[in-house]
C-alpha cells in the first residue's frame, strides 16, 4: 500500500514538473498549439490529385505553365517558406480563380521587387480587389491589390 501511494505521489510530481515545464516554455516564448480551434484559410486545390504521378525513382506534375519560384530572406512569410524553400507558381486566367488563403506574388508601389503574401481577404469596390499579408507579419500590405498587379498564384511549395 505505502508504494503504490509513493508511485502516485511520484506520477503526480512528475505531472506538475511537467505542467510547470510547458506553462514555463510557452512564457519564454516556445510555440504552444493553437488552442481558440479558429479555422485559418489555407490555399486553393490548384493541382489535381490526376496531375501528379508518383513513381520509384522521380515525381511528375503535369500542371502547365507552371514558374519556378525562389524567395528573399525577409521572414514575413515564416514559417511556411523562407529563402532556402522553393515553389511552383502559376498565372491565374481571372480573378475569380483566386480565393482568400491563396498566397499570391504581386507588384507592389512600395517595393522594387514582387511581394509573396497570403490573400486575407477578396472585395470589389467596383473591381476587384485583394488584401494581403504576410503569415508573419503584424498587419496587412497597405492598399488593395487589383487583379491586374497579381503575377503568379503560389501552387506548391518545395522544401
Amino acid at each position: 500500500m505505502v508504494n503504490m501511494m509513493r508511485t502516485s505521489l511520484l506520477t503526480i510530481g512528475i505531472g506538475l514538473i511537467f505542467l510547470a515545464g510547458i506553462l514555463a516554455g510557452s512564457l519564454n516564448g516556445i510555440a504552444v498549439a493553437n488552442t481558440d480551434n479558429r479555422e485559418r484559410s489555407s490555399p486553393s486545390d490548384w493541382v489535381q490529385p490526376e496531375q501528379i504521378k508518383v513513381y520509384k525513382d522521380h515525381v511528375q506534375l503535369d500542371i502547365p505553365n507552371v514558374i519556378w519560384a525562389e524567395f528573399t530572406d525577409t521572414k514575413s512569410m515564416d514559417p511556411v517558406f523562407d529563402s532556402t524553400s522553393h515553389a511552383l507558381e502559376i498565372v491565374p486566367k481571372q480573378a475569380s480563380d483566386i480565393n482568400v488563403g491563396d498566397i499570391i506574388s504581386y507588384n507592389s508601389p512600395y517595393s522594387e521587387y514582387p511581394i509573396i503574401h497570403r490573400i486575407t481577404e477578396i472585395g470589389n469596390d467596383g473591381q476587384w480587389y485583394a488584401i494581403v499579408k504576410g503569415d508573419n507579419n503584424p498587419s496587412a500590405d497597405p492598399g488593395k491589390i487589383r487583379f491586374e498587379n497579381v503575377n503568379r498564384v503560389l501552387i506548391a511549395i518545395i522544401y
